[in-house]
């Protein structure tokens, strides 16, 4: 989509804000947001926290289907994880998994400074491996966000389905990766992960989906 250009000031062009960034400026800016990008750049961690616009929806899911537990895989700074936490209710519960031990204290340093410590845990392992020990616990969940290693995508959604309770929401993030999901040249394994993860996400009869283009693309689904 083209951008359009304003003339005004004699004549000046002045290019028009995309629609993310004229939707955004609608809002507020999120202090959570602005302490874990100022712990990330301090620490030298990748800057790529969820986009404010689906933090926002993570808080609205949640509270609409008023999840309990709340299953997170990938933590980085803790954004998304505040995030979901604003949407519980009394008792609720984040679990976030997290490989890099680093990551997650970072994101357990930022989460008590936006007062939500009590809310969100975390395990510091192989996802695939925790994942594996929720279900040999027999833990079940009513909310999923996906947001990690993309390789691992398609097993991160089977396990998702598997631990899920009825009717739980699953959320994966960043299905576009960039465009490169959608460039055919880009054969990358962590790309064609994501293909088949998203094909899989809009055809698996358990699942009830929809997929969303904006920012960097996200997947939403209902467990039948």
């Amino acid at each position: 989509m083209g951008k359009t250009t304003d003339q005004t000031n004699g004549g000046s062009e002045k290019a028009a804000p995309g629609p993310e960034e004229y939707l955004e400026a609608l809002y507020a800016e999120d202090e959570a947001l602005g302490l874990v990008k100022e712990a990330i750049r301090a620490n030298n961690m990748p800057d790529i926290s969820v986009a404010p616009g689906y933090g926002r929806l993570l808080t609205m899911l949640v509270g609409l289907t008023g999840a309990k537990r709340v299953l997170e895989i990938g933590a980085l700074g803790g954004y998304s994880a505040i995030c979901l936490a604003r949407g519980l209710g009394d008792g609720g519960q984040v679990l976030s998994l997290e490989v890099n031990a680093a990551f997650a204290e970072t994101a357990r340093q930022n989460v008590i400074k936006a007062g939500f410590g009590d809310k969100i845990g975390y395990r510091v392992a192989d996802a695939v491996e925790s994942l594996a020990a929720l279900r040999e616990e027999g833990a079940k969940f009513d909310f999923f966000f996906i947001d990690a290693d993309k390789v691992n995508y398609p097993v991160y959604l089977d396990y998702a389905i598997e631990l899920a309770n009825p009717g739980a929401i699953i959320i994966g993030d960043n299905i576009l990766m960039r465009g490169r999901t959608i460039d055919p040249a880009v054969t990358k394994k962590s790309v064609e992960a994501m293909r088949e993860f998203n094909r899989r996400f809009a055809s698996d009869p358990r699942l009830e989906s929809t997929m969303l283009p904006a920012y960097d693309g996200l997947a939403v689904a209902r467990v039948k």
